[in-house]
């Protein structure tokens, strides 16, 4: 990846040591929930050649793949597959491919969805994959129980078992406790790295290798994103800038990131950047609020909000350098403008910033060399070390999530009626 700031925004050598300090506290893990930091290196072979056959099994069983989960446990693969796979895939290249169809569930409470989706599911053969630590969580727990009484109704008790893999904690929960007793297949979430961290586990793997994608390549991009971020030196390493750059940012009023993409397959990936962020520096009344805007559309609606609005964010925008398919433009007006619509996507970006720069708003612009597995490896851990990087200078702990854990309490309250 690359970066570009505007010029002359900072002297990253006068932040070196505390970078420094920053980058031993994360190498010696000290904090809970930091697991992640060497996981990429430190993955188990076995653990990847059991997913990578757990897959394989999932996809001879069925046609459709229910991945029950919220947050963290559901985000990073959705974010993978749109990104890898075609907006069409469930409802053409699925079958084209023999791989099963990819449905998402537990992370929202909409009964109209549940019922189209049951619906849906009567024309497959369906597995269902249960990702959840605790098994208590309200909305995947409501879903699995809707999803698990619907593939024992249907297949029956012994062989619904089977046709259930289970994402969730070594010993105990809910969840664990009847995956032991049902049987059903396991996979562990490692007790030293959060939700929004686990892209990289068994959390994340499992439903983007049933999906077709290239886990082996992505860890990959992973571990060459870890050996490049694993340096002190602010002025050479870029994931550190980023992170640095967040802070300096909120320090000038800038209170609200706006990822920004011009590749509609970008999209939910800057859903798990919010969550991230969000979840990770926003506390104590402190931290960037996290927003996306999906360019050229968002343009058109929130356009001129950026351009001349109140000057309380910034731009952070993921670009893609190439594209493993283009539209020519060859007999199109726009020919002697641009050559083909990536082309001119890029022209309108750049003029977008150009605009955006002359207006103040700070604007930074992360790349990305093509949209594949790799690359989707590297950005995660890219934007996981980043993130410690921001908090650790606002001075939150980005490794919990206290406010979470308030509305959680709050909602079972009212679920007891109290």
């Amino acid at each position: 990846m690359d970066c570009w700031v505007q010029p002359g925004f900072t002297n990253w050598q006068e932040h070196q040591q505390t970078i420094t300090e920053i980058h031993e506290k994360l190498n010696k893990q000290t904090d809970a929930y930091t697991g992640w930091v060497d996981w990429p290196l430190r993955m188990e072979p076995s653990l990847l050649r059991d997913i990578l056959d757990t897959a394989e099994e999932i996809r001879g069983k069925c046609t459709a793949l229910v991945v029950i989960g919220i947050g963290g446990s559901y985000l990073g693969a959705k974010a993978c597959i749109e990104l890898l796979q075609s907006p069409f895939y469930n409802e053409h290249y699925a079958g084209k491919m023999n791989r099963p169809r990819i449905y998402f569930a537990g992370h929202h409470l909409s009964a109209i969805y549940y019922e189209e989706l049951l619906e849906r599911l009567n024309d497959e053969e369906v597995c269902l994959c249960v990702i959840s630590k605790s098994g208590t969580t309200l909305e995947p727990s409501i879903a699995f129980e809707i999803l698990r009484s619907y593939v024992q109704n249907r297949y029956g008790l012994a062989d619904a078992a089977k046709r259930i893999y289970a994402i969730t904690d070594a010993e105990k929960g809910t969840l664990r406790a009847e995956a032991d007793e049902l049987g059903y297949k396991t996979f562990i979430v490692p007790d030293d790295i959060g939700g929004r961290y686990s892209v990289l586990t068994p959390v994340g793997l499992l439903p983007i290798a049933v999906a077709g994608i290239d886990i082996i390549s992505m860890l990959e991009g992973a571990k060459e994103a870890c050996k490049a971020c694993d340096n002190a030196d602010i002025s050479t390493n870029i994931c550190y800038q980023y992170g640095l750059l967040r802070n300096l940012l909120q320090q000038d009023g800038k209170v609200i990131e706006i990822f920004e993409v011009y590749e509609g397959r970008l999209r939910y990936f800057t859903e798990w950047l919010k969550q991230l962020f969000g979840e990770s520096e926003c506390k104590n009344g402190k931290g960037v609020i996290p927003m996306s805007m999906q360019m050229s559309t968002d343009l058109h609606s929130m356009g001129q909000f950026l351009q001349d609005g109140r000057q309380i964010f910034f731009e952070t925008v993921l670009t893609i350098e190439k594209i493993r398919k283009d539209v020519s433009l060859e007999h199109s007006a726009y020919a002697g403008i641009a050559k083909s619509m990536h082309q001119l996507n890029q022209i309108v970006e750049a003029g977008a910033r150009k605009a955006h720069l002359a207006h103040h708003r700070p604007n930074c612009r992360l790349t990305v060399s093509e949209l594949s597995a790799r690359s989707f490896g590297y950005m995660v851990y890219f934007f996981e070390k980043a993130c410690p990087v921001s908090c650790d200078i606002t001075g939150v702990n980005p490794f919990d999530q206290p406010g979470v854990e308030a509305y959680k309490s709050n909602i079972k309250a009212a679920l007891r009626g109290e």
